[in-house]
């Protein structure tokens, strides 16, 4: 049986040569990918890299491999980013955020020349929304946000860690997951959320990634690219 995110994660180092700076993603994919930098490291195939991870999760195992890390502000930009997708279209929009990093990995995003996302065949959707949203908020009048979005239909629950206290972002931010189930018109709802004062911002990644590597169970990879 073919680990489709293991073989798609690591497939995406090809795309990494010695001397960048690489966005280091977040999730059970992209952990792969950052494992296979850290191995390229170790043996001596890539040199002279700095890696910029997106999560606190992804920084530590990074320090674990030995791969030198940098923050944002001390670079002026990322050669290559890869990183997983909770869905994606194959016209290059997606959901992502259900690892609760969506507000660092849109900002690495924002300042990356390539954008790599790896996915195995079940993210690939005809549209978006099956996936849970999720819009991540400041947690002074987080309440309030919670009702707007329930009066308007949109089935939101906040993301919880454990049963009895709610998710904290690396931001110290609240999540609330938005359950949609088919989003009409992704970009007016994206430009929507973002005008609601308290938003700080949301899981639609539209028109972000330059390739996407969805791994299939047969061990093949597809290749869609702009």
């Amino acid at each position: 049986m073919t680990n489709v995110k293991e073989t798609v994660g690591r497939k995406a180092a090809d795309y990494v040569q010695s001397g960048m700076v690489v966005g280091l993603g977040t999730g059970s994919t992209a952990y792969w990918f950052v494992d296979e930098i850290g191995r390229r490291i170790k043996s001596g195939e890539l040199t002279d890299i700095k890696g910029v991870p997106t999560s606190k999760q992804t920084e530590d195992q990074a320090r674990k491999l030995g791969i030198p890390l940098v923050t944002l502000d001390e670079i002026n930009q990322i050669d290559v980013l890869a990183d997983g997708a909770d869905e994606t279209t194959t016209d290059f929009n997606g959901i992502k955020g259900g690892g609760g990093a969506l507000l660092h990995e849109k900002i690495v995003a924002q300042n990356s020349r390539k954008i790599i996302w790896i996915v195995g065949e079940n993210k690939v959707v005809d549209y978006l929304g099956k996936f849970p949203l999720p819009v991540e908020v400041i947690q002074f009048g987080s309440w309030k946000l919670f009702k707007n979005f329930d009066r308007a239909g949109m089935n939101p629950s906040f993301r919880k860690s454990g049963r009895d206290s709610l998710f904290i972002t690396d931001s110290g931010n609240y999540i609330i997951d938005l359950h949609l189930n088919h989003i009409q018109n992704p970009q007016q709802l994206a430009f929507e959320l973002k005008n609601m004062v308290g938003v700080v911002d949301h899981g639609l990644f539209l028109n972000y990634p330059d390739v996407i590597l969805v791994g299939q169970e047969n061990g093949d990879i597809l290749i869609h690219e702009r």
